[in-house]
């Protein structure tokens, strides 16, 4: 993802450097280059650190408008900070204060645009890849009446999977770590020793006392085991 990041960067400042090729003499073109890269390659990594802070925010899952906009906002101090930086170097003075307003004003609202724009780039990727992928060999196992039924989890019952679905619920007997294996192409987490969660089946998620629970569209309540809690925080569940 970051090897990622950093070529769509330095795409956009080779670009840009292009265009500005004959706008001036070549030690001022090399100076602008060299700011397009510097610029394009911390803003792309600042980028997706922001991202990944909005999404253990929360806002993972409320649109990738508000997710953009977050991230876009988280990235505007550090990236004026940088542009700022940029700047005092390049002119071997800092900048006046009265020119800091605007150029905050227009780092913040570039950030904003970006952020939003990667976000749904990458979401469109994610949504055309998994169009194109099979299904998971899980949903062959569904029993007919639940054929078609969005898998919202599955729950360990002694040697039985207990299945929650748009279309009810339903047992066969299966080993959870067999069953995860065959989940892999929906998106989910075991987050207990007897319980596989689809992401888009939780509503809530409360933290108290040391613990946290799920619940889920049919109102099932899952409990989430420490064993599980970091790594579904790092990922924006909790």
């Amino acid at each position: 993802m970051t090897l990622r990041v950093l070529a769509v960067g330095t795409g956009v400042a080779a670009f840009l450097s292009l265009l500005s090729l004959f706008s001036g003499p070549p030690g001022a073109v090399a100076l602008r280059s060299a700011q397009y890269f510097a610029y394009s390659w911390i803003g792309s990594l600042l980028g997706l650190a922001s991202v990944r802070i909005a999404a253990r925010l929360g806002y993972w899952d409320r649109g990738a408008l508000r997710l953009g906009f977050v991230a876009g906002l988280i990235m505007a101090a550090p990236m004026g900070l940088v542009v700022w930086l940029g700047a005092t170097a390049a002119s071997g003075r800092a900048p006046p204060v009265a020119a800091l307003p605007g150029m905050l004003w227009e780092t913040l609202l570039i950030c904003i645009a970006a952020s939003v724009l990667a976000v749904l780039i990458a979401r469109g990727r994610r949504s055309a890849a998994s169009r194109s992928e099979a299904p998971p060999k899980f949903l062959e196992r569904l029993p007919l009446k639940l054929r078609g039924a969005e898998v919202w989890a599955v729950e360990a019952e002694d040697h039985y999977l207990r299945l929650h679905t748009s279309k009810g619920q339903d047992l066969i007997l299966l080993r959870l770590s067999d069953a995860i294996d065959e989940l892999g192409g929906l998106e989910g987490a075991q987050v207990h020793r007897s319980w596989w969660v689809a992401r888009a089946a939780v509503v809530e998620a409360q933290r108290g006392d040391g613990r946290a629970v799920l619940t889920l569209k049919d109102g099932s309540q899952v409990p989430v085991s420490r064993t599980y809690a970091r790594q579904l925080r790092g990922r924006g569940w909790i």
